[in-house]
């Protein structure tokens, strides 16, 4: 049956707003069938803009997506590495210059990249709707469809994946339950703990996690709130640099990336490491990056949950292969393989009922057990925090010292 999508045209029209081409390439595929997007992706040559730091992750995407975007639709997919500051600058010079022959055609975006890049009209525009796994197998009904750390999404990216924010410690050391207690613990064996430069994500969930902290209630920081900064801003600094010193080197300096912080932890430097995606270690220990006996917890406090999407960026020179591979990403195939510990093994984003009841038992199977349970999430703070982060954490923290 032809499905029709005028209403999605205006809006990728609207979003568009870079060239005629561009223009156009949006009205058309948006009142195409799906089978005319699909046919005109094969033989088409893309690129993903996406974080290379977890050898389980560009596994998946380079034995698992890759060839099945091969084989089935004649697309090759090329994963460039790069945090998504450096390609959001790449974008903006790009955006700037006029240049509509981009390099990549898929972004792995959320939270504050993803504002940044809807602000400065760096994406492709509205597409979600013309995605058929989306419809067919995405809860429209979860409130990360809509919303990504308070900004809108209308649209211009998908959710890929569901994360929890968890900690790694080393075998022998009996983990603290809460955040009161991590932070007496890391006083109790200095040099033990540290967290990424804020800069970092891993480092300013770790921040975002004090401010829950803080809070007196998890749904004060939903909401973007200067109030609230004027108000509690203070503790969460003051907090940040009482534990400084009992921090890796003292605090005298921070792991820039999520990997730095990893390898002081394989190494045994430090005792614990943390991030986003509670089941990560399984396959980090696999590898042989991590310990045996690596031991993962979420805080009894509270963990924060953090959905990551996909996106097009604006000159993307593949839109119909874009959208095929996207399509792809979102399908129970692909999602159920996505949560392989022995690769990412990382959180879907399927509606459960939605599925057959084979592929139901696929994704139960590879759910592993349950490390932050649901009574424990804390909801992601409006992105507009991270920025309050990363704009002062060096000023409060760092050069107090």
């Amino acid at each position: 049956m032809r499905r029709q999508w005028s209403g999605v045209a205006g809006l990728l029209l609207l979003a568009a707003c870079g060239g005629g081409e561009e223009a156009a390439d949006a009205e058309n595929l948006a009142e195409q069938d799906w089978e005319e997007i699909t046919d005109a992706a094969d033989g088409a040559e893309i690129g993903i803009y996406m974080w290379g730091g977890d050898e389980g992750v560009n596994a998946y995407i380079d034995e698992i997506v890759a060839p099945e975007l091969d084989e089935t639709y004649g697309i090759t997919l090329t994963r460039y590495p790069m945090e998504a500051p450096e390609f959001l600058s790449r974008l903006r010079t790009e955006r700037e210059a006029g240049s509509m022959d981009g390099t990549a055609d898929i972004l792995w975006i959320n939270g504050e990249n993803f504002r940044i890049a809807k602000e400065n009209e760096l994406l492709y525009g509205s597409f979600a709707e013309l995605l058929p796994n989306k419809e067919a197998y995405v809860n429209e009904e979860a409130p990360y469809v809509e919303v990504d750390m308070g900004t809108p999404v209308e649209g211009m990216q998908v959710p890929w994946g569901n994360v929890q924010y968890a900690f790694q410690f080393r075998g022998d050391v009996e983990p603290p339950a809460t955040m009161e207690e991590l932070l007496g613990w890391a006083e109790e064996n200095p040099g033990s703990f540290t967290y990424p430069n804020v800069s970092n994500d891993t480092g300013a969930g770790f921040v975002r996690h004090v401010m829950h902290y803080v809070a007196d209630d998890p749904a004060d920081l939903e909401t973007y709130d200067e109030d609230w900064i004027a108000e509690n801003g203070e503790d969460v600094w003051r907090i940040l640099r009482d534990l400084q010193p009992h921090l890796w080197r003292e605090g005298q300096t921070y792991p820039e990336t999520l990997e730095q912080q990893d390898q002081l932890f394989s190494s045994g430097e430090i005792d614990v490491t943390l991030g986003f995606n509670e089941h990560r270690a399984e396959s980090l220990i696999d590898q042989g990056t991590f310990p045996e006996d690596t031991q993962t917890i979420g805080l009894a406090s509270g963990s924060i949950a953090s959905t990551h999407y996909l996106s097009i960026p604006f000159n993307t020179t593949e839109p119909e292969a874009a959208l095929t591979a996207v399509n792809y990403l979102l399908s129970p195939e692909a999602q159920t393989a996505k949560l392989d510990p022995e690769r990412w093994g990382e959180g879907h984003i399927l509606e459960l009922e939605a599925l057959s009841e084979e592929e139901r038992e696929a994704v139960e199977s590879l759910s592993g057990e349950e490390v932050v349970p649901q009574e424990m999430i804390l909801p992601e703070l409006d992105a507009r925090y991270v920025d309050w982060i990363q704009q002062n954490w060096e000023q409060e923290v760092v050069q107090q010292r």
